[in-house]
């Protein structure tokens, strides 16, 4: 018998909605990519701590580690303690060392196939307490040495402080080439719109993102020995086209886009340059959608395009859906998947976070993702939206 329930709808109406019954694609054992494909990926709070949880962080380590695991399973690395870990929305810093310490610990226990890059950025150093770019520069220089000393690869994270006190490109190619020289081994830049954050508005030093990136990639191109790539999270597959084609030979492009990963993925080709004509990906979206992300991308290793996209193209309705705006909010979607695929036992984030998306937009969600055939186990998952719909006073 197909399962129901009765949904909110935009109009404050409910409306009866059948499951499609289709569940995810199973990845094949051993999958192999010819891509790289980092999830980023979330936290799972303890909602049964003793804190105050809009103003202090406490997370469940062993359930936290163990979607990390799951990820790894699926072939796909972690990329660690970066905003999808609600990383400045909840998250700081001595517990996102913490974290990056316990997912190299268990990464090596996995294997060497559990890729791991952690995210390197200057969160503990307040935007408004930086007076220089000097405050700047030592705040990286003591998360850098904090991660490298666990021996974690680095992504050089956006900083809200040089945002803050920079005054032009000038400040931001002293900056990353104070940390690119000393880096012991090649980092993965990190550019994130102002969409995922506002105060990062005007990174590299120009409101105009044709100026921003000249600045970014004549740094890259001064130091493209230390630098793998660069991920940027834009929402424009025009502007990240662009770039890739300008990047440095052997200098990665990791899709951040949320809205236009598949075709970014799948690349179009462009030159001789193998990384100026596809992206690898370093994506949210990727915490959840991991089964689906797998499966696609080991069809397109073996060059099966056709079901590269039939598997993955039914995904990015609801990757939009979870980005949309205040895209910062994504967070709250991509842990309420974790719930809904019991991956985790509650629906509570750090710092109060799964307030911050309503019961419509939640209602959406679980269409999306059953329609998307994300929905790993759909007894459960319609029990948990029943759950949710009657703790907000919905008779489903």
């Amino acid at each position: 018998m197909p399962l129901q329930l009765m949904l909110p709808r935009a109009d404050g109406t409910l409306a009866p909605y059948t499951l499609s019954g289709l569940r995810p694609v199973a990845p094949a054992p051993g999958v192999a990519f010819n891509r790289i494909a980092y999830s980023a990926a979330h936290v799972v709070a303890d909602p049964r701590a003793a804190i105050d949880p809009w103003l202090q962080c406490a997370v469940d380590w062993d359930a936290t580690i163990a979607y990390r695991q799951r990820l790894w399973s699926l072939g796909l690395g972690v990329a660690e303690a970066m905003d999808t870990a609600q990383r400045g929305m909840g998250l700081d810093w001595p517990t996102s060392l913490e974290l990056i310490r316990r997912s190299l610990d268990a990464a090596r226990d996995f294997g060497p196939q559990a890729l791991v890059a952690s995210g390197c950025g200057t969160d503990h150093l307040a935007p408004e307490a930086a007076r220089s770019v000097d405050d700047v520069i030592r705040a990286y220089e003591q998360q850098m040495e904090a991660i490298e000393k666990l021996g974690g690869k680095l992504i050089v994270m956006a900083s809200r402080a040089l945002a803050h006190v920079a005054t032009g490109p000038a400040d931001y190619e002293r900056v990353y080439s104070r940390i690119l020289r000393q880096a012991k081994q090649p980092v993965v830049l990190h550019w994130l719109g102002e969409m995922f954050d506002p105060a990062l508005k005007g990174y590299w030093g120009s409101p105009d993102v044709a100026a921003a990136m000249d600045t970014a990639l004549g740094i890259i191109a001064a130091h493209a020995d230390k630098v793998d790539g660069i991920k940027i999270s834009l929402l424009d597959k025009d502007k990240e086209i662009a770039m890739r084609r300008r990047l440095a030979p052997g200098v990665r492009m990791y899709t951040g886009d949320d809205f236009n990963y598949a075709e970014l993925i799948a690349g179009d080709g462009f030159g001789s340059e193998p990384t100026h004509g596809q992206s690898d990906a370093l994506l949210g979206i990727f915490d959840a959608i991991a089964p689906a992300a797998s499966a696609a991308l080991g069809a397109l290793a073996r060059g099966d395009v056709a079901s590269f996209h039939t598997i993955l193209g039914p995904t990015v309705p609801l990757s939009r859906h979870i980005f949309a705006a205040p895209t910062r909010f994504y967070k709250t979607g991509v842990v309420f998947m974790a719930w809904l695929n019991g991956h985790q036992s509650h629906f509570t984030m750090v710092g109060g976070q799964q307030s911050t998306r309503s019961l419509v937009h939640l209602a959406e969600l679980f269409r999306l993702a059953d329609a998307a055939h994300l929905l790993e186990q759909p007894e459960l998952a319609v029990h948990r939206m029943k759950t949710l719909l009657a703790l907000h006073g919905v008779d489903a």
